[in-house]
């Protein structure tokens, strides 16, 4: 029968502690930003936008701007290098307590119907020496979304639900968006109707892009298993509320 205290084993103590030393003498370097605003729209009335990059940091910080072109297949976001987007400047440096303007426009939109989507990415670019030795640097990036629609009202979302079963006490929430435009969806939550509290939730933030799906498991806390019957869904976009009932399918 093996005893129930283990043998003290001196040399992995050792090491234990050697590597807690070395983990706590590390200083964790960053910068600090502060980004406005947080996504780009571009119209026909406004082709211009500028985003102002604070440095709230005591180092100085460097950045670098790149631009691709967003798309989304099967739900899953797809980035592709682009040079459709001018953005001026694509790399600066920032002093401590200071700002950068960046200005965003598109080079060619005379035959541009339905919406554009883009993404803008600051990268903190890594400084050449470190006055610290035992400081580790971590570097930032920011993704900002951009949307582009040149003809006011032309492009919309459309959003069509659809609730199942995926066990016994998880549901699925289906959103297909069949507009031409994007939608952004933040905390769902599901309720049977007439009673206040919600059955399942999710606090979320996606966005949707025109013609794609997107879909969000919600566990529920009930004790049984619902059968034909409708909920309520609640849930916060960028466009509109959405308060409505959904039929839920029997598998």
């Amino acid at each position: 029968m093996k005893p129930l205290i283990q043998y003290f084993n001196p040399i992995r103590s050792i090491y234990f502690c050697f590597v807690l030393l070395f983990i706590h003498s590390l200083e964790v370097s960053a910068a600090s930003w502060n980004v406005e605003p947080v996504r780009v729209e571009l119209t026909s009335e406004q082709t211009t936008s500028a985003i102002t990059i604070s440095n709230d940091g005591d180092q100085v910080t460097s950045i670098q701007v790149q631009v691709v072109a967003w798309s989304q297949v099967d739900g899953k976001d797809v980035y592709t290098p682009t040079k459709e987007l001018i953005i001026s400047p694509p790399i600066f440096t920032i002093n401590p307590k200071q700002e950068q303007i960046v200005r965003v426009a598109l080079r060619q939109h005379s035959e541009l119907k339905g919406e554009m989507t883009y993404r803008i990415n600051l990268q903190e670019l890594p400084a050449a020496a470190l006055s610290n030795a035992s400081a580790v640097q971590v570097a930032l990036r920011v993704s900002l979304p951009v949307f582009i629609q040149m003809q006011k009202g032309i492009a919309v979302p459309k959003m069509v639900w659809h609730l199942e079963h995926a066990s016994d006490k998880n549901l699925v929430v289906n959103l297909k968006n069949q507009g031409n435009a994007h939608i952004q969806i933040t905390d769902l939550a599901l309720y049977v109707p007439g009673v206040e509290l919600p059955i399942a939730s999710d606090t979320v933030s996606s966005y949707v892009l025109a013609g794609q799906s997107h879909q969000w498991f919600l566990k529920t806390n009930i004790g049984e298993k619902l059968i034909g019957t409708r909920l309520r869904l609640k849930a916060f976009t960028d466009i509109e509320n959405v308060d409505t009932e959904i039929a839920l399918d029997t598998p």
